[in-house]
């Protein structure tokens, strides 16, 4: 007969805790693969992104009337396109705290009043480097008179950093009638209500080529977050491997090394 201790030690585990403990596992372990598949996907998506945007930069320019052909311009982000126009140096914008190569500086962006039509587009026109000993000493940019040729890519309105306000003056004052040419951010709407241009708010121009006027043209790539999804993914497949890891652990060999001991402890014991 086996000693009453033995049998207490002895006792089979509780078949409930164990099916609770294995459902807990399933839904953690399914929730988890769901979520990293579900980056994966995302991913996916910036990746077939990042091909259509290569894709349209690899296109013929469109020339000056097929771009105000253009019944949608959004349709057209990321092609090359021609323009002849005009500079509209008086309106010309410095936006602040843009860096190239990790070194701080402004993007120049220039009005652009195009040949033979009522339109005006805005021109992202390349960077300058900061005065590092004052900020408002800004650098020397060449803008050509006369009617002129630029090139560049049909892009999205200039991108907002983060401001915890804006200056009075520079948001009331129109360019060139003692507002600062620098600014952090530029809304397109605003800037035309406050230059009375007949300025295209839905699209912009990012001139390309090699460094000139003053200006270097190495833009960033569109920032998309690929790692930023393949890193949640792998995460959240690394929960999901340690949860089945623990669950096989407890639930499966640390009972049976248990087993095996008490078996072990109880012939020693006779």
């Amino acid at each position: 007969m086996t000693p009453e201790p033995l049998r207490a030690r002895a006792a089979p585990r509780r078949p409930g805790r164990f099916l609770l403990v294995t459902l807990a596992a399933l839904l953690t372990v399914a929730t988890t693969v769901s979520l990293g598949r579900w980056q994966l996907s995302r991913a996916a998506q910036k990746e077939a992104l990042q091909a259509e945007i290569d894709a349209q930069k690899q296109k013929p320019p469109l020339d000056q009337a097929e771009f105000l052909a253009l019944e949608s311009p959004v349709n057209a982000l990321h092609r090359p396109v021609r323009l002849r126009g005009l500079w509209l140096s008086p309106q010309t914008v410095y936006l602040d705290n843009r860096q190239m190569h990790g070194v701080p500086g402004f993007y120049v962006l220039t009005p652009f009043a195009l040949e033979g039509s009522d339109q005006t587009v805005m021109v992202q026109r390349g960077w300058v480097q900061r005065n590092f000993n004052d900020r408002t000493q800004l650098g020397a940019v060449e803008t050509p008179p006369g009617i002129v040729e630029v090139t560049g890519l049909i892009e999205p309105p200039p991108g907002h950093l983060f401001e915890l306000g804006k200056p009075a003056a520079a948001a009331s004052a129109p360019a060139g009638e003692g507002s600062s040419p620098i600014r952090q951010n530029l809304d397109l709407e605003a800037f035309r209500a406050e230059t009375k241009l007949p300025l295209r708010t839905d699209v912009s121009l990012q001139q390309v080529g090699a460094a000139s006027e003053g200006l270097q043209r190495d833009w960033p790539a569109p920032a998309l977050g690929l790692e930023k999804h393949y890193g949640y993914a792998f995460q959240w497949f690394g929960l999901s491997a340690l949860v089945v890891i623990l669950y096989v652990w407890f639930q499966l060999i640390a009972p049976i090394r248990r087993s095996r001991r008490r078996a072990r402890d109880a012939t020693d014991r006779f």
